[in-house]
């Protein structure tokens, strides 16, 4: 898919951050009445009030008319399995068992024919549908996974982030890979894919205990030959995986020293999970300005923990959020970000709609180190936006009727919202699912 080239706007309710709210308060947002966003060859070529910008459009220009609907920033999802799609609702397992029973049984199949296009297919026809237009994604152990993925991807024209998953131990040997083939085939992937349009690769080894210390030289390797480059891995989630972690690397300090040992921890270093940190971790991630990606239905659904999110802003971590399909139990991020408002709320930490919204555009779009391309409205910008209908339901319809502000209405959207409230997605100002707009 191209680039949209032909000058088009969508008209309706603006809203996008310049800053967090947790830190500048109604500062961080700009908002939006009755506004107009103007698009030209895929960006955003100026943002402002309709009744300002429409008698400057040239003659026929396509105006989207999507009021009274909100006009934001596509959703951002910082970390996700590809192949884990129909292991989504598995029964009654935590992590070790769950990936044995279920994971590994199915990330087998990628090695089928057609299955990982199968797969990519779907995935992001789901996300889109939920207004997610970037992600972080682990492919897995075969490459034909990741080629299947960026180019799903490459033809829609989407913004992905996404890498071939390297492990070499503790799994069935149908999804081993040697340190060896992994470094090759990861090298060969990112020579291939890595900034080819709106791709970009993730280096995943898949965590210490799937990763011999040959192999996690190797993914070392490959960050340092590609700076650039993510790496995207799992710690912490789990205590039965940490006590395998801390037996697997004895001379490490700690699970976070396994991953500094080897130089995979950096700035640009995607880390799932983190719920059982301790001081010194903290402090690294600090150090290192690594990223905790906080992935609440997943840590819900499999008992893992609750992630200290007021801990790591103390700490000055950077925290990403993130669906973890599919041990994470919903594709939508209004969905996600609901279900983080209870996991703070059970350690007695506050989360409000705005900084949910936030987290889940401006604020992982930072934390993935693309905020100069994506997840803000400003002028510029690539045109990745999602329109919401906040009264999508009955019980929201009803619910809005009492709602006193925009933040009450957006607080209902955040805590009852989910792929129902999704009026259009667009990718680089073109439509890609059904919309309900009329011409101005």
């Amino acid at each position: 898919m191209s680039e949209t080239k032909a000058l088009t706007a969508l008209r309706g309710r603006l809203l996008w951050f310049v800053d967090d709210p947790e830190a500048a308060g109604d500062a961080a947002h700009r908002y939006i009445e009755d506004g107009l966003l103007l698009i030209e060859g895929g960006l955003i070529a100026a943002v402002g009030e309709a009744s300002a910008l429409l008698p400057t459009l040239p003659a026929g220009t396509h105006v989207a008319d999507h009021r009274p609907h909100l006009i934001m920033p596509g959703f951002i999802d910082a970390h996700l399995h590809m192949p884990q799609t129909q292991v989504i609702a598995s029964y009654g397992a935590q992590l070790m068992d769950w990936l044995n029973r279920y994971t590994f049984v199915e990330e087998q199949k990628l090695g089928q024919q057609g299955h990982a296009e199968k797969l990519a297919t779907f995935l992001l026809d789901e996300l889109l549908a939920n207004g997610t237009t970037t992600a972080v994604a682990f492919c897995s152990v075969h490459p034909q996974s990741a080629e299947a993925f960026f180019t799903e991807s490459e033809r829609r024209n989407t913004r992905m982030v996404a890498g071939k998953v390297m492990m070499d131990r503790n799994a069935p040997e149908a999804l081993t890979d040697t340190p060896e083939s992994g470094y090759s085939d990861s090298k060969a992937l990112i020579e291939r894919w890595h900034g080819r349009g709106r791709q970009r690769y993730a280096i995943s080894p898949r965590f210490a205990i799937t990763s011999t210390p040959e192999q996690l030289a190797a993914a070392g390797r490959l960050a340092a030959e590609h700076p650039d480059c993510h790496v995207q891995t799992h710690i912490n989630e789990n205590q039965a995986e940490i006590a395998f972690a801390r037996e697997l690397y004895p001379e490490s300090a700690d699970y976070t020293g396994i991953y500094e040992d080897f130089g995979l921890l950096g700035r640009n270093s995607l880390m799932g999970h983190c719920i059982h940190m301790t001081k010194r971790e903290w402090r690294a991630f600090a150090q290192a300005r690594a990223v905790a990606v906080f992935c609440p239905t997943s840590n819900l659904f499999l008992g893992s923990g609750l992630f200290d999110w007021a801990r790591a802003r103390h700490e000055g971590v950077r925290v990403a959020v993130a669906t973890d399909i599919g041990g994470g139990t919903s594709y939508s991020m209004l969905r996600t970000m609901a279900e983080a408002y209870k996991v703070l709320q059970l350690q007695g930490q506050s989360l409000s709609a705005l900084a949910a919204l936030h987290a889940i555009t401006r604020g992982n779009a930072m934390a993935i180190g693309l905020d100069h391309l994506i997840g803000s409205l400003e002028t510029g910008h690539e045109a990745d936006v999602v329109v919401l209908d906040p009264a999508a339901t009955r019980a929201m319809a009803h619910r809005l009727e009492t709602a006193r502000d925009l933040a009450e209405e957006l607080f209902v959207l955040v805590t009852l919202g989910d792929a129902s409230n999704i009026v259009a997605t667009y990718v680089m100002g073109a439509p890609v699912i059904p919309g309900q707009a009329r011409s101005a």
